[in-house]
């Protein structure tokens, strides 16, 4: 089918990057629709291990890599990325950047960072790289975005409308150093000389390419759980990276998407604040961090650990419309002999719901009601195909399946691109 979506359906750190990379190889054209630089996506080809924050996927397997309005792009970021990635060999003339796109800002990184300080115990949690406040001048419309770093005249005049609001913000509200226009004008007009050469009409492009037959393929940074409408707010990201996303940050028709593939782990992670059922207590939480290296790609934070929380990942397949699943990184439970999976939610009042509460409080108080499968203790390595698994790692993968009545499609058994297995 040409149209694909990737979703990560839980916090995020499922492993997207690595399924997108693989699916790649069959596609001609790979997109990511939204999201920032605060999203990492690690790909291990062979020896190499790469390390992308906003280059879609696809890019190490040569494909033509659109880089979609719905994103902020941090161009010193991006800039950056690109230069490493033609040291290393990738050809990144297949890059195609949305003028669309909004650009984060100095201020933007100034502001996140001050308001994160601000809050203190109820900080969000954000990864401080300006995504937040992007997003928020994009609604505003008072953003500046890729397109006019093109024309020094209307770049200079919308920095001087913005800095005129914001740097009353920094000095009034935050105590912060201000931006010089100039400085900040010319640094841009600088990136401009470089964004030039792969800024191009993304919607056309990929619309064109479904019209050809083409296979497509379309990548979200962040999760489900993290999605700012769907999520779970505040602790939340500032788009949307659900399935449907993909229409609206791409620009093509919803009609145009044949199939959605959700990714999440065996187990579940969650990086920064919020509530969290299935986290693990005890021992085993740092046992799990080690054996599964949970340490962020982009920030190397310490990442929350928890068992396989069904309830979350049924929610996943419901907002998404998920047509199957990707379970990634099954061999890390290989160090445990039992493992507990949340199936149902247990409410304040003491009923058990297997739906996702539809009010944060309710998943505020949630608590976790169990069932325990047996571990394999076994390493995976010489499964070559999913019915090579040791029997209780089967019978995993397919109580997933039963619970979900989704098909698991692909299943992780270690971190290279050929240790995935149908």
């Amino acid at each position: 089918m040409p149209a694909t979506v990737v979703v990560g359906a839980q916090w995020g750190d499922e492993g997207k990057g690595k399924i997108v990379d693989l699916l790649a190889q069959d596609s001609d054209v790979v997109c990511r629709y939204q999201g920032g630089p605060n999203a990492g996506h690690t790909i291990i080809v062979g020896d190499e291990t790469f390390k992308i924050r906003q280059t879609p996927s696809g890019v190490i397997s040569g494909k033509v890599s659109v880089i979609g309005a719905g994103c902020v792009v941090d161009p010193e970021v991006l800039i950056g990325e690109l230069d490493e990635l033609e040291t290393r060999g990738i050809d990144t003339s297949v890059v195609v950047l949305s003028g669309n796109a909004h650009l984060i800002m100095p201020w933007h990184l100034a502001i996140d960072q001050a308001s994160e300080r601000r809050l203190g115990a109820l900080q969000i949690g954000t990864t401080r790289r300006g995504i937040g406040p992007a997003y928020a001048d994009k609604a505003s419309r008072i953003g500046i975005r890729v397109q006019d770093v093109l024309d020094p005249k209307i770049l200079r005049q919308k920095i001087e409308v913005a800095l005129a609001e914001k740097n009353l913000w920094l000095e009034r509200i935050y105590e912060s150093e201000p931006f010089d226009l100039d400085e900040v004008a010319t640094r841009y007009e600088g990136y401009a000389q470089r964004l030039r050469k792969i800024v191009g009409d993304t919607s056309l492009l990929v619309d064109q390419a479904l019209k050809a037959g083409k296979d497509v393929l379309f990548e979200g940074a962040q999760a489900t759980l993290l999605d700012l409408d769907h999520g779970t707010y505040p602790f939340v990201t500032s788009s949307n990276p659900i399935a449907s996303g993909a229409a609206t940050g791409i620009g093509i028709g919803p009609t145009r998407i044949d199939r959605v593939l959700g990714v999440a782990k065996a187990y579940v992670t969650r990086v920064g604040e919020g509530p969290f059922p299935s986290e693990i207590a005890g021992p085993d939480q740092t046992r799990l961090q080690e054996a599964g290296g949970e340490f962020g790609t982009v920030t190397g934070r310490v990442r929350r650990c928890g068992w396989l929380d069904l309830v979350a990942l049924r929610y996943a397949v419901r907002v998404n419309g998920i047509t199957s699943l990707a379970l990634t990184k099954l061999d890390v439970l290989s160090a445990f002999s039992e493992l507990p999976v949340c199936v149902r939610y247990r409410l304040r009042d003491g009923s058990e719901t297997p739906h996702f509460p539809a009010h944060q409080s309710d998943f505020h108080h949630a608590e976790p009601v169990w069932e325990t499968l047996p571990g394999w203790s076994t390493e995976l390595d010489g499964a070559a195909t999913r019915s090579e698994l040791p029997e209780a790692a089967r019978g995993y993968v397919e109580f997933v399946e039963r619970e979900l009545e989704v098909p698991v499609e692909l299943v992780g058994v270690g971190a290279a691109r050929e240790r995935v297995l149908a």
